[in-house]
């Protein structure tokens, strides 16, 4: 058994056992074979969350700073991530996506599952904020399929200001039909068919968590909030 295997086999029962799941349509899910699963970001557990409920590994991109090399901890937390096939992005202002990005498209080309937030980072207020064009740049570019998923309920786990989660919260998981890209094929390089098909698969992820929309970027909303002391 994989690393993975190992860890989701201990991890899966107990995260079900105090945070009880509903899972639907995850007969979208190809069984093997490259798919980007993209999904609503409303807690720092969604993650956890796809991962115990989709039967396949899943890959995704984790924040440079859960990959820290301080203390004894952090290094073997961030030998763990790495042992599992998670990827680290510098999400600093000035650095760039693109190296996350061509890193996800070999996970893909590797004929591995890969999760990804669109919205770049979690909402600040449980809407769903406008999605990152890479998503579509990596879904157009490759050819694969983008499931769109749907977390509901992980936000009330741990609310922002809290220090310790909630247990026996419910949690939802939503997997909708592959979104349909093929007026965009092969146009990866054209900026406004990438923001149009981005905007395809936001919609679908909308239409399963019924989240209000806001056409502007999480992360400009929380930078803003930062400097006001939001």
């Amino acid at each position: 058994m994989s690393l993975y295997g190992i860890a989701k086999a201990v991890i899966a029962p107990v995260t079900r056992a105090m945070w009880p799941i509903r899972v639907e349509g995850t007969e979208h899910i190809p069984a093997r074979g490259p798919v980007i699963l993209a999904s609503n970001h409303v807690s720092n557990l969604d993650p956890l969350f796809i991962g115990v409920a989709v039967r396949r590994p899943v890959t995704f991109i984790a924040k440079q700073e859960l990959f820290a090399q301080g203390n004894v901890a952090q290094r073997a937390f961030a030998r763990a991530l790495r042992a599992i096939g998670q990827l680290s992005v510098d999400r600093r202002p000035g650095q760039s996506s693109q190296e996350a990005m061509e890193n996800s498209l070999r996970v893909l080309e590797g004929g591995s599952a890969f999760g990804i937030f669109p919205e770049g980072t979690r909402s600040p207020d449980g809407r769903l904020y406008k999605g990152q064009t890479g998503l579509a740049w990596l879904a157009l570019l490759s050819g694969v399929p983008v499931v769109p998923v749907s977390l509901i309920g992980t936000d009330r786990i741990k609310p922002r200001g809290r220090r310790l989660p909630s247990f026996f919260r419910r949690v939802e998981m939503r997997c909708g039909p592959p979104v349909d890209l093929s007026a965009w094929a092969e146009e990866h390089d054209k900026a406004r068919s990438r923001r149009a098909a981005t905007d395809a698969i936001m919609a679908a992820i909308q239409g399963l968590s019924g989240q209000e929309t806001v056409a502007r970027y999480a992360g400009s909303v929380k930078a803003e909030l930062a400097r006001h002391g939001g």
